[in-house]
């Protein structure tokens, strides 16, 4: 498996690169991104060769079937981290919610959000290159909730790698603050910064190119990656979950095989939908992916009127806020397969120097081929958390934006994906007001409640967090980022 630039190559990076490659360096040139070359095409075949194969080994599998250069036994270890999420032999359930709509439920590993089905593999498979190569490396992540917690998670302790994340202050949930800040490991930095997560992001970005930055690391003898969905060692497992969960619709006779559906995503920074979209490419029956966005709706707009504004926009904050989010990384990587490196990199440099770009018709007419999209507020989520657990399922807001999507895109005789990214724990006193209009409860409160109410137990990881100490209060101006890193190497 080679990869190439979305935006062309510049003459210093190498035209082509393996995948191993692509993970400890996802910055490509002229600011763009990795991607595949060609993807392989599965065919009825190999989801039929997988009716009733474990979620592992479907991973297994496919990432053999992508030919990525990392040992089969680095590949064992890496997969073997989900034996530790709720149920071994099924980490992903989906639950069927109404008639032609099911939950595929990515929630069940150790910090309680989708993030972990990518980057708990991510971590080992980073690691084990770092150590071969005899090299240490700075994983740097920046999190508008639930990346954070995940990174920190997976590397905490390993050999041969460091982590700074960098995190919204006041922009995420307690209990995804709590995740980072209790962290104790000595190879873990945490920052909170003063500003939004597209802040956090593009210091992130700036930092991977900097060269200044990597001489600075370069004479600590420390090199640079990152942990964001910039780096396709995440969009890969990211592929994964998406073919077990159409499995499970034809293992349940919700679908027969080669029927088509609706894979329903709620959008942040695009990786999620990419995911989807990659299955797709390799022959996964899909009729289109449905981006759900919450307020902060520039993807709904991209997709439905072909342009990216961001002029006169800022972050909004929201119930949902791991998806509050203006800047989507991804959509880079679907821009280019639709239209290539060329058209990326115009694209992509009016976004940067603008805050804008807009499609022609015929780009927009491709875009909507394969996607569609609409939004949820937060009055209305709240309304689609209170009608599914008045009818025996209890979900997230960022998950709620798909009942709304679900309502305004889908036709009901095909059978709709919805993604669950996030366990109710993590957002508890948004989902409380949701159900009784309590306001202003601390989220061990809501917390309590909620497990009360829908007698189902708060799992020890998030209830611990409570009594956990506080070790990483850094809290600074964007500004001084790079020198905080610094300080901690």
């Amino acid at each position: 498996m080679k990869f190439i630039e979305t935006r062309g190559n510049d003459g210093i990076h190498p035209e082509q690169i393996s995948f191993s490659e692509a993970i400890l360096s996802p910055i490509a040139s002229f600011g763009g991104l990795y991607v595949p070359d060609s993807l392989p095409s599965l065919g009825e075949s190999f989801l039929t060769k997988h009716l009733n194969s474990s979620y592992k080994v479907l991973a297994k599998d496919l990432l053999t079937t992508l030919g990525i250069d990392i040992e089969p036994s680095v590949i064992d270890e890496a997969l073997s981290l989900y034996d530790k999420f709720d149920d071994p032999t099924n980490p992903v359930p989906v639950v069927k919610v109404r008639e032609d709509l099911y939950v595929s439920e990515l929630y069940h590993g150790p910090t309680r959000a989708f993030k972990d089905m990518a980057l708990q593999p991510f971590g080992v498979v980073l690691s084990s290159i770092a150590q071969k190569r005899g090299d240490e490396y700075l994983i740097l992540a920046a999190t508008s909730g639930d990346t954070g917690p995940a990174a920190l998670e997976t590397f905490k302790n390993r050999a041969n790698v460091r982590v700074v994340c960098l995190y919204p202050d006041g922009g995420t949930s307690d209990v995804q603050r709590l995740q980072m800040v209790t962290e104790d490991a000595k190879n873990l930095k945490v920052i909170g910064i003063k500003g939004d997560f597209d802040d956090a992001q593009s210091a992130l970005k700036r930092l991977l190119g900097s060269v200044t930055f990597k001489d600075a690391l370069k004479a600590k003898k420390i090199s640079l990656s990152a942990a964001n969905s910039v780096n396709f060692g995440r969009i890969i497992f990211q592929t994964i979950y998406h073919i077990h969960s159409y499995l499970e619709l034809v293992r349940k006779n919700a679908i027969s095989m080669g029927e088509k559906v609706y894979l329903d995503v709620p959008s942040g920074n695009f990786g999620n939908a990419l995911g989807g979209f990659y299955a797709y490419k390799m022959g996964l029956p899909v009729e289109k992916i449905i981006i759900a966005s919450n307020e902060n709706n520039v993807l709904t707009r991209l997709i439905n009127t072909g342009r990216y504004d961001l002029r006169g926009e800022k972050v909004v904050p929201t119930t949902s806020p791991a998806m509050d989010i203006l800047i989507s990384s991804n959509v880079e990587r679907i821009l280019f397969d639709l239209f290539g490196h060329e058209r990326t990199k115009e694209l992509m440099q009016g976004l940067e120097s603008e805050r804008f770009y807009a499609l022609s018709d015929d780009e927009t007419m491709k875009l909507q081929a394969m996607f569609a999209a609409d939004y949820c507020n937060g009055a209305e989520g709240k309304g689609y958390i209170k009608e599914a657990f008045d009818a025996g399922y209890l979900m997230d807001p960022h998950t709620a934006t798909c009942f709304k999507a679900y309502d305004c895109c889908a036709t009901k005789s095909i059978k709709t994906i919805v993604y669950s990214t996030a366990e109710w724990t993590k957002f508890s006193p948004t989902i409380a007001n949701a159900l009784t209009g309590e306001v202003d409860s601390r989220d061990i409160d809501a917390l309590e409640s909620i497990a009360a109410s829908a007698n189902t137990p708060i799992p020890d990881m998030i209830k611990g967090l409570f009594s956990k100490p506080i070790v990483q209060d850094s809290v600074i101006d964007k500004e001084n980022i790079e020198n905080e890193i610094l300080k901690f190497l």
